[in-house]
C-alpha cells in the first residue's frame, strides 16, 4: 500500500478502533452502547440547527488544528495552543468593548488582525528560546500556557466596570463585533454558526498552499525532516523555527477569536487552559497533520462534541464521548501497529 493510501487509512481504521473501545468501554458499566450511538448521531444530524452548530464547533478546531500542523511540519510539538488561542480571545475582545462604535467593516478585520498578532507573539516567544537557546519547546509553551490564562484573567478583571456584567465576566460585544449573523440564525435555526467557519476554509486553502507551492513551506517541512542539512543547503534553521511558530500562534489566536466572538460574543475569567486548543491539537494529529484532513478530521470531533448530550437520552453520560475521543487519538499515536498489520507478510519479515 502507497504512503499516501496509508495516510488516508489509518485515520479511518483509527476512528473505527476508537468507536469499538468506546463501545466496550459502554458494555463493561452496563451501558447499551449501540442505543448509545444512535442518539449520539441523531442529536447530531436530526435538524438545521445541530447542523449549524456542528459548523460553529469546526470553525476554532481547523484554525487550531492547522496551527499545530504548522508547526509539526517543522518539527516542533506546539502544546502551547490553548495560551495562544486565548490571548487572541482576550485581546481581540478588549479592543471590540474599547471601541464598540467602530463600523463593522473595520472591527471585524480589526478583531483577526488582533488576534493573529496576539497569538503570534505568544507563539514567537518559545520559537526564538528554541531556536537560539535550544530550549525545549514543549516545556515552554506549556508553562506559556499557564502564564497566559493567569494574566489573561488578571487582564479582564481589569476591565473597566462599564464594560463588565460581573466581577468575571464582559458585557457582549456589540452586533458590529460579533461573528454571528443574522442569515446564518436565519439559515440554521437560530443555532450558533457563525463566519468563523469561512475564516476556516480560507486558512486550510492558504496553509496548504504555503506548504506545497511556496519556497518558506519547503523550508518548513526541510527543517522539520533535518535543520542540520538545511542549514548546510543555505536555508536559515533559526528563521525558519521562528516563522514555524509564530504563524502556528497566530493561526491558534485566529481560532481563539473564533471561538470567543463566534461562540460566546464575550469574555470571561477562566478556570483552566481552552480545551479547544487541545481539541485543535487532536484534529491536527487524526488528520495525519495534513491541511486537506483536518476539516474532515474537525467535522468529526464536531459531530462528537455536538452529539454527546443525545447519549443522556440513553441514560449513557455525555462524558463517555470524551473516552472515545482519546481511543481515537490513541489509535492514530500507535499508528506503526495498525501499518505493520498493513504490510504484507513479507515485507514484515524482510525488516522493510
Amino acid at each position: 500500500m502507497s504512503k499516501k493510501m496509508q495516510q488516508i487509512t489509518v485515520p479511518l481504521i483509527s476512528v473505527v478502533l476508537g468507536i469499538l473501545l468506546g463501545a466496550i468501554v459502554m458494555w463493561i458499566f452496563g451501558y447499551d452502547a449501540l442505543w448509545g450511538y444512535e442518539e449520539l448521531f441523531k442529536t447530531a444530524f436530526g435538524s438545521l440547527r445541530s447542523l449549524g452548530e456542528i459548523s460553529r464547533a469546526m470553525g476554532p478546531l481547523i484554525l487550531i488544528a492547522l496551527g499545530f500542523a504548522v508547526a509539526s511540519k517543522a518539527g516542533f510539538f506546539n502544546v502551547g495552543l490553548s495560551g495562544q488561542a486565548l490571548s487572541g480571545w482576550v485581546m481581540s475582545a478588549w479592543f471590540a468593548l474599547s471601541f464598540p462604535d467602530l463600523p463593522r467593516i473595520i472591527m471585524i478585520p480589526m478583531t483577526i488582525i488582533i488576534g493573529m498578532v496576539s497569538g503570534g507573539i505568544i507563539g514567537a516567544i518559545p520559537g526564538i528560546l528554541r531556536a537560539y537557546l535550544g530550549t525545549s519547546e514543549v516545556i515552554v509553551t506549556i508553562m506559556m500556557n499557564y502564564i497566559v490564562l493567569y494574566v489573561g484573567n488578571a487582564f479582564i478583571r481589569s476591565f473597566p466596570k462599564s464594560v463588565m456584567q460581573s466581577v468575571d465576566s464582559s458585557i457582549k460585544v456589540g452586533a458590529n463585533a460579533t461573528y454571528q449573523t443574522e442569515w446564518l440564525r436565519a439559515l440554521t435555526s437560530n443555532s450558533r454558526m457563525n463566519i468563523g467557519i469561512f475564516f476556516a476554509i480560507i486558512a486550510v486553502i492558504a496553509i496548504w498552499f504555503l506548504l506545497k507551492k511556496t519556497t518558506l513551506g519547503f523550508e518548513i517541512r526541510s527543517v522539520g525532516l533535518n535543520p542540520n542539512a538545511s542549514e548546510y543547503a543555505g536555508m536559515s534553521a533559526k528563521r525558519t523555527i521562528i516563522l514555524s511558530m509564530i504563524i502556528s500562534g497566530a493561526l491558534a489566536g485566529l481560532g481563539g477569536v473564533v471561538e470567543g466572538l463566534g461562540t460566546f460574543q464575550n469574555i470571561y475569567v477562566q478556570g483552566s487552559s481552552l480545551s479547544v486548543g487541545f481539541n485543535g491539537m487532536a484534529v491536527s494529529l487524526l488528520a495525519t497533520n495534513s491541511p486537506v484532513g483536518i476539516p474532515f478530521a474537525a467535522f468529526l470531533f464536531g459531530v462528537l462534541q455536538v452529539g454527546a448530550p443525545g447519549m443522556n437520552t440513553a441514560t449513557i453520560p455525555s462524558e463517555l464521548v470524551n473516552i472515545v475521543t482519546a481511543s481515537i487519538i490513541f489509535f492514530v499515536s500507535v499508528h506503526y501497529i495498525i501499518e505493520r498489520y498493513m504490510k504484507p507478510k513479507k515485507q514484515i519479515k524482510g525488516g522493510k
